[in-house]
């Protein structure tokens, strides 16, 4: 069963110093179905925290790159954990995907055309990608909110 959760992760990728505890934290097995389930859940958010639409829009389609690539890549020997975070500031929303599997690495076999990454990054103010705590792998992105957003809506 997926957990939500409110609070810091026993395994926050972020430095110390600056770990706030997300507004939001997801732990669900990394598995097909459950990407619909974020996408969910970040509705939801995004609907608390008065997310324009076309923020919104950006957001579920990067998160829902970052978790497929999760649920195709991160485990190919089973089931592993997929998580995700999202804290909701006064202009940007910052979100976190990750996993605890094999990271990120090159695949000739890969069963994907790998367009996922650079539809993120056409998508996010920010993207940066990682291992958290030097394995599996992380994928940060952040989304402004604001004027400027809205009014590229428009």
């Amino acid at each position: 069963m997926p957990s939500v959760q409110a609070g810091p992760r026993s395994r926050d990728p972020r430095p110390e110093e600056d770990a706030v505890p997300p507004d939001l934290e997801l732990s669900l097995p990394a598995r097909a179905e459950n990407v619909a389930v974020v996408r969910h859940v970040l509705g939801g958010l995004a609907d608390a925290c008065n997310v324009p639409d076309q923020t919104l829009a950006d957001i579920k389609l990067a998160v829902t790159e970052a978790c497929t690539n999760v649920v195709v890549h991160a485990y190919p020997d089973g089931e592993g954990i997929m998580g995700v975070t999202a804290s909701v500031g006064a202009d940007v929303v910052e979100l976190v995907v990750f996993d605890d599997g094999r990271g990120i690495i090159p695949r000739t076999d890969s069963p994907g055309l790998g367009l996922g990454l650079p539809l993120i990054a056409t998508l996010a103010q920010s993207l940066e990608l990682g291992a958290a705590n030097g394995h599996g792998a992380e994928v940060r992105m952040a989304f402004r909110l604001g004027a400027d957003v809205e009014e590229t809506a428009a």
